[in-house]
């Protein structure tokens, strides 16, 4: 395409549970590496943090090779209001999502960016998972590229990698922004963005490396995800996202496997879930 990009944001919240390291990494990846690099970063410090993460934040503003805002909340608020703080303070209309743990590969905002620029209000990419080493890459996580295909899967699972989305705050606010909805605030602000008329897309290069690590297979079950799960649901059915089949259907399957022991979610997981999110339709 030709014609002038737009400015972007990155919006990038860390709390007391990051690590510093990682946190470094994160930033200078969607920073200094990019090949088209953000006008402006927003760090929410989402409550009190640690020593070593407080010395990184310092260390962030003083090596940056962009404008750095920090957002600094007196109290953990958890992560849909913290995003919504973080928002608040972007300058620019276009904003990239980043995790503190996660990398942002350097042609990440160059194939996003254009995107938007075409009139995408929500573009997401696929993603690798790693453990430890940034270098030994996992499963990869494809999701659907066509908007009615993004669509239809919507309807059973979220259809972007969280990490790797670019937004307009417009839209966002039209869907109602974040809510808070443990874990699944991307996901039920991802679904009322397309039921509100979002143009949405994915690029099916893996443009995120999504960190995994210990626990990442405990945090999705327990009670406390399946209350979000059941929450999410009646909310997409009275909503009427979803139908009533579709309801009961996201109950049982999805609701199931957060209570499953975390050995059989894993295989689940790597299963089922990964080759459904490699092209799998969802009626």
């Amino acid at each position: 395409m030709t014609g002038e990009l737009p400015p972007f944001s990155v919006l990038l919240p860390v709390y007391r549970g990051d690590r510093a390291e990682f946190l470094a990494r994160a930033f200078d990846a969607a920073t200094v590496e990019q090949e088209l690099r953000p006008d402006e970063v927003v760090i929410v410090r989402d409550g009190p943090v640690g020593p070593e993460i407080a010395a990184e934040l310092v260390a962030i503003r003083e090596r940056a090779v962009v404008p750095v805002t920090l957002v600094e909340l007196p109290e953990n608020v958890g992560l849909a209001r913290a995003l919504e703080a973080g928002l608040a303070r972007c300058a620019h209309e276009v904003v990239a999502r980043a995790d503190a743990d996660d990398i942002s590969l350097p042609r990440r905002f160059a194939e996003q960016i254009p995107v938007v620029a075409a009139g995408a209000d929500l573009v997401g990419t696929a993603l690798v998972e790693f453990d430890d080493d940034e270098h030994v890459t996992g499963a990869l996580r494809v999701l659907p590229t066509d908007p009615d295909e993004i669509a239809r899967y919507a309807r059973f699972a979220d259809p972007f990698n969280h990490p790797s989305v670019v937004y307009r705050r417009s839209a966002v606010a039209a869907a109602g922004g974040y809510q808070d909805l443990h874990l699944m605030e991307d996901y039920l602000l991802f679904a009322r963005m397309i039921a509100h008329g979002a143009k949405v897309a994915n690029l099916a290069e893996p443009l995120v490396k999504y960190r995994t690590g210990a626990g990442s297979y405990a945090r999705r079950g327990g009670r406390s995800l399946l209350r979000s799960e059941l929450s999410l649901q009646g909310t997409f059915r009275r909503e009427g996202f979803t139908s009533t089949p579709q309801a009961v259907r996201n109950v049982v399957v999805r609701g199931g496997y957060r209570l499953v022991p975390e050995a059989v979610r894993r295989v689940a997981y790597r299963s089922v879930i990964l080759r459904r999110r490699a092209g799998e339709k969802e009626s």
